[in-house]
């Protein structure tokens, strides 16, 4: 039975294949997961947000909802709530309007990513945030090869598809395996990369055909 998930779900992904990843020597900002504010027993925050140290910026544009989201999610050590609240709505499941608390650590890998990219006041386009169970499967059934996992790290809040423009798909996939901070997927005909805090691991998905002569293997994607 289609359910309303299903009414205009495009596939733009294709077939998948695996291909081994050369190290690449990328270094500079680690990912170092802050804390929350102090909570008192009343669920309000205790004390005062820190008005000192680093701030951490994301400018993201969602490519579905046409949103612009630039904000200061975290100063120093400390993540605010309020922005990270508004990075929950921005990050929801566009078909049903569905929002999840996304791990804060995401957050930081994005961050990282775009200062090792020499970027951090660049934007970030967002292909695919939360995504309920329902949207999930639906996308997983919309095409016979969608790339779309069955327990996907979207359904936790503890993924993103994105692009940042200027930077190549290639380039943006090799500056996320540098952080060594969670799964990275490499869509290269889909022109996306996937970038959860899951267990650490890396696929190709719709990669061309290899040259006559190499082996080509078929891969699942296990983690988008």
């Amino acid at each position: 039975m289609r359910t309303r998930v299903h009414a205009g779900l495009r596939s733009t992904l294709r077939t998948s294949a695996r291909t081994k990843t050369h190290p690449v020597a990328i270094t500079g900002e680690e990912v170092v997961p802050g804390v929350m504010p102090d909570v008192v027993s009343s669920g309000a925050v205790s004390g005062e947000l820190p008005d000192e140290g680093k701030p951490y910026q994301l400018r993201m544009t969602n490519l579905h909802t046409g949103e612009s989201l630039d904000i200061i999610y975290r100063v120093g050590d400390t993540y605010i709530p309020e922005a990270l609240e508004k990075l929950n709505y921005f990050l929801r499941d566009h078909y049903t309007q569905d929002v999840v608390q996304y791990e804060p650590k995401e957050f930081d890998v994005l961050h990282a990513m775009m200062s090792r990219l020499g970027r951090v006041s660049g934007i970030i386009q967002v292909v695919c945030g939360y995504r309920t169970p329902e949207t999930n499967e639906a996308l997983r059934h919309s095409s016979i090869k969608t790339g779309v996992a069955e327990h996907s790290q979207h359904m936790e809040g503890h993924a993103i598809d994105l692009r940042v423009p200027g930077v190549s798909t290639a380039q943006l996939r090799n500056t996320a395996l540098s952080l060594h901070a969670g799964g990275v997927g490499y869509y290269p005909i889909s022109q996306f990369v996937h970038v959860d805090v899951g267990p650490v691991r890396e696929w190709v998905f719709g990669a061309a055909p290899r040259k006559p002569g190499r082996r080509y293997h078929a891969a699942r994607a296990t983690g988008m």
